[in-house]
């Protein structure tokens, strides 16, 4: 049911190999012991749950098991976009759900991304946060109207604070004549993503969460009466709610298996750019970058000016063989368009490449449910490559329903919708090899 314990997290991202102090795992869980809440997973869900529980009850014991440490998964190795992305498109959304429920998501996002921006400037959190914005960008024909199509749809919503970008003011920006139309977001920002997630579980012992590390959980099982069991090797812990904040790791629990597929998704890190090649390719902005493909690429500066570029194909699991980091036919693929971008860095050298796990559901949006017909069990997945904001702001919505409340959170669409089931394995396999050809197949006829 776990996967293999990693003890060298720092292989895992240049994130996580450049944080400024190694990490020292806290203890893991031995003994039997009791608490209000068990939250299963490390990342930004689970240590927002946390988070957000003691802040509207002080006196609930909340504990959090992360099978290695906080921020080892997708929270350690993401492109690091707070954005306002549900999902996949706006229109696709809207064509899953209706025209409604998509713009309430929207909103949700928006919400989740000014969150984030408040969580981490209150309480000072050391991530290289830059509220430098958020563009989707038009590179051919065919993306551009899929941009224009998603102007449409947030026009004729009313919504305000998407600013359009013609061709002449990419090219002013960007020093590039790639882009063919802009959407740009002030709102959103781009951060480090482990130093968010240590920086979450710094915020979330402060208030007085207690935090497992190295404590892959081997097994859970359900009172007679009343309650949740919940074992590791070396212990277990019984507790009256439990929250799966496991996204694409929800594969390693049979429960879980058929509601979302872990999908990975792959990156490239370039060399510190000089000023001169700073200069050369303008981006004074520091947005995050995303093209407008099914089969997307990201891509954004650190705060040291290395580019950071991801996306442009995605590799598969096979049943729950977690061991897809490396690509190197992708890795070429995403070096490659670094210089079709800016062919001004040719040249340019690439120092790292990773890969991580996303949460994919088959309806291709996310979901926060409950295990079989007991609001006492509670999960979140599918946040589809688009959940550092959106997790964030989802623990809150989750700490909010174990204690009672009613907000517009806890009354969205998507918290205790049913979800379609994946089919198993092998017809999985093969079916996400099919949507992904004919992905391939369509970026290359009409998103090229």
């Amino acid at each position: 049911m776990t996967e293999h314990q990693s003890t060298d997290y720092q292989s895992k991202s240049w994130w996580l190999e450049s944080l400024p102090q190694t990490i020292v795992p806290n203890p893991p869980l031995s003994g039997k012991d009791k608490a209000d809440v068990v939250v299963i997973g490390g990342g930004y869900t689970g240590l927002s749950v946390g988070y957000h529980l003691k802040r509207l009850k002080p006196d609930i014991d909340v504990r959090v098991i992360e099978s290695d440490v906080c921020g080892y998964g997708a929270s350690g190795r993401n492109g690091g976009f707070s954005m306002t992305l549900f999902g996949l498109t706006k229109g696709i959304t809207a064509f899953r759900f209706n025209d409604q429920k998509a713009r309430s998501a929207h909103r949700y996002m928006e919400e989740a991304v000014d969150y984030l921006h408040q969580v981490i400037t209150e309480n000072h959190i050391d991530c290289d946060y830059e509220r430098s914005g958020y563009l989707l960008v038009g590179t051919s024909p065919g993306q551009v109207k899929r941009v224009e199509h998603d102007f449409k749809i947030i026009e004729r919503w009313g919504t305000t604070g998407i600013e359009r970008w013609n061709r002449a003011r990419l090219a002013e920006e960007f020093k590039t004549d790639f882009y063919k139309l802009g959407w740009f977001e002030p709102r959103c920002g781009i951060i480090q993503p482990a130093k968010l997630a240590r920086g979450m579980k710094a915020l979330t012992e402060s208030k007085g969460v207690v935090i497992y590390e190295n404590s892959p959980v081997t097994g859970f099982s359900k009172g007679k009466t009343a309650g949740y069991t919940v074992k590791t090797a070396a212990g277990e812990l019984h507790c009256e709610y439990l929250v799966f904040a496991t996204n694409a790791y929800s594969i390693l629990f049979p429960q879980l298996q058929t509601l979302q597929r872990p999908v990975f998704t792959h990156i490239v890190m370039s060399e510190p750019l000089t000023d001169a090649q700073m200069a050369g390719i303008g981006w004074q902005c520091r947005a995050g970058v995303e093209d407008a493909r099914d089969l997307i690429h990201y891509y954004r500066l650190t705060k040291d000016n290395r580019i950071v570029m991801g996306g442009g194909d995605v590799s598969f699991t096979y049943g729950t063989n977690f061991n897809k980091d490396l690509n190197d036919k992708i890795f070429n693929h995403l070096e490659n368009h670094v210089t079709e971008v800016f062919p001004q860095l040719k040249g340019i050298r690439f120092t790292h490449k990773w890969g991580g796990p996303v949460s994919v559901t088959l309806d291709m949006a996310p979901v926060i449910g409950y295990l079989g017909n007991d609001k006492k069990a509670i999960f979140s997945l599918g946040c589809i490559g688009h959940g550092v904001s959106l997790t964030t702001y989802n623990g809150m919505t989750i700490a909010e329903m174990i204690t009672g409340r009613k907000t517009s959170r806890t009354e969205m669409f998507f918290v205790g919708r049913k979800t379609i089931p994946w089919p198993p394995e092998p017809i999985t396999y093969g079916a996400a090899n099919a949507i992904r050809g004919f992905m391939r197949l369509e970026d290359w006829l009409y998103y090229k």
